[in-house]
């Protein structure tokens, strides 16, 4: 983990959840951290947390805004230097069926809304963080947070446009992959799929019915074990599910 000691990386979501976590673990590691959230009040309190030598830093950012991703990837070059490492975390869950067939049916704006955040901020990130690593001659790393639901489909039809979106990151990362290899870059690129994870995305009832169920924690300790692999070791996939979980 030296290579990394006051390096910077940016985590997308960084205001609660999975993002928060990796936030404080990166920052605990000696890593610079510029979290992005549409709420960077919550991100800022989460330098109290860190007990390493790293930093946490605050900056507001919708990455369904490809507008707003350009300007605060200027502004993290001008304020801040080369991103070395981009967590594409920020991600949404919004219940309700593709087609009115039934009285669930999910609006245009939030469909619209799944597919700009899970995917095409996913995308956008990392065209604006190759770029930097590239002006800078330096090998990163891309680490997407995708789903156990990016590899299979959920029985319940209430997750049938999340699924397609997280299926998306899996075939985002390894196209990312094969990009890089053929451009002869040596930037790294990880899928990191989570079962079950106690955020504000799993319902309460979930929840309640005490189904085995993943830490924030569990998952930032994932990239944490990603990004401390040699330079000449990539983990294209890794899926860390609780044990005794289900699939839902």
């Amino acid at each position: 983990m030296e290579r990394w000691i006051g390096k910077t990386a940016v985590v997308t979501g960084a205001s609660a959840g999975i993002g928060a976590a990796v936030c404080v673990a990166m920052a605990d590691a000696g890593l610079n951290v510029i979290g992005l959230a549409r709420r960077p009040q919550l991100v800022d309190i989460l330098q109290s947390a860190v007990t390493g030598k790293g930093t946490i830093i605050s900056r507001r950012c919708d990455v369904a805004d490809s507008k707003d991703v350009a300007e605060t990837f200027k502004w993290i070059e001008e304020n801040h230097g080369t991103v070395h490492i981009i967590v594409n975390n920020a991600g949404i869950l919004c219940a309700g069926h593709i087609t009115d067939l039934s009285d669930k049916q999910l609006s245009e704006e939030d469909v619209m809304r799944v597919i700009d955040v899970n995917l095409k901020g996913p995308v956008i990130c990392s065209r604006h963080a190759v770029a930097s690593m590239k002006k800078a001659g330096f090998d990163g790393h891309i680490i997407n947070i995708n789903s156990v639901a990016g590899h299979y489909v959920p029985f319940d039809t209430m997750f049938n446009l999340y699924s397609p979106s997280k299926h998306a990151v899996t075939v985002l990362t390894k196209t990312l992959a094969g990009e890089l290899a053929d451009c002869n870059s040596k930037i790294k690129t990880t899928s990191i799929s989570p079962g079950l994870v106690h955020t504000n995305m799993v319902p309460d009832s979930m929840v309640e019915t005490k189904l085995p169920i993943l830490k924030p924690s569990d998952v930032a300790d994932a990239v944490m074990y990603v990004i401390s692999t040699p330079p000449n070791v990539n983990i294209d996939e890794l899926t860390i599910t609780p044990v005794g979980g289900k699939r839902l």
